[in-house]
């Protein structure tokens, strides 16, 4: 699949008609192959897509409106159902493409494991990566059950990848004992349970750097997020994850890419998870992209 062929599906408000002309290519992965407890996040982009109608195109926290930023949305990449492996290299193929076109990649899971696809792409097109992860966990398995390919082990293959000493964890509050003694001998920064303060104090030493930033929606309190597959108690706020977008978008890192992960639509009727998600998006699209 092409990221620039014409997509007839649901779009992102204020989506823009020409690929070529838009600085950001917005994509769905629908991938749950390989979550351990509930599925469903493969249906988060398009219900995303759907709430981002109700939003209003101007960010009073930013002061700007998405006219300001051009994107395209793509639509959904058409993985074949149930095969992870297949499904990952074509996540990485597909990134590949908007990277070479100058492209600013920011996609929507689908289960966590497509970060690792995406981050393949990332390191192939660009030198000095230093990785963020915002997130209830700690995602360092090196298998689940005997299998390597899992959503619990994306941040450990991103840690072999570039280097543990490029990975910045924030929010973790879940994960095996030997997953955080990975973390703490490793060299990797995990900073436990907060997201905003950590975040603060981290951002100086990256200025400059380029930065591939993930979210996963469980980061959030299943207060204010509970429509995903591994909802975890003691999360952040929905203010305090914007205040953290906002945090990166005032700093002097060079974001080269994000997503955000694990929306899984039918554990939330009242629908308040994609509405988030939403105006997540729709902050980082105005935040983040140059």
């Amino acid at each position: 699949m092409r990221f620039d062929e014409a997509y007839s599906g649901k779009v992102f408000i204020m989506s823009r008609e020409d690929a070529q002309e838009s600085q950001v290519i917005l994509y769905g992965m629908p991938m749950d192959w390989t979550v351990s407890f509930r599925p469903g996040s493969r249906f988060g982009p398009n219900r995303i897509r759907e709430a981002s109608l109700g939003l209003e195109e101007y960010s009073p926290y930013l002061d700007k409106h998405l006219e300001e930023v051009t994107y395209f949305d793509a639509g959904d990449i058409p993985l074949p159902f149930g095969n992870p492996a297949r499904s990952i290299d074509m996540i990485e193929e597909y990134v590949g493409q908007v990277l070479e076109k100058g492209k600013f990649p920011l996609g929507m899971g689908g289960e966590h494991l497509v970060t690792w696809p995406i981050m393949k792409a990332i390191h192939r097109h660009y030198n000095d990566v230093a990785f963020l992860h915002i997130d209830a966990h700690a995602d360092l398995r090196e298998e689940y059950e005997g299998e390597p390919l899992s959503h619990s082990t994306p941040v450990r293959k991103i840690c072999d990848l570039i280097g543990p000493e490029n990975v910045y964890s924030f929010g973790i509050r879940s994960g095996m004992r030997e997953e955080f003694q990975y973390a703490d001998t490793s060299g990797m920064h995990m900073f436990k349970y907060e997201v905003l303060e950590p975040l603060r104090k981290v951002l100086p030493e990256l200025a400059g750097r380029n930065v591939y930033i993930t979210i996963d929606i469980d980061v959030l309190d299943p207060a204010y997020a509970p429509g995903t597959g591994t909802a975890e108690a003691g999360g952040i706020s929905s203010k305090e994850l914007l205040a953290a977008i906002h945090a990166i978008a005032h700093s002097d890192l060079h974001v080269i890419g994000a997503d955000l992960v694990e929306v899984a639509p039918a554990y939330d009727p009242t629908e308040q998870t994609q509405i988030a998600a939403s105006k997540f998006i729709r902050e980082i699209l105005l935040g983040w992209v140059d």
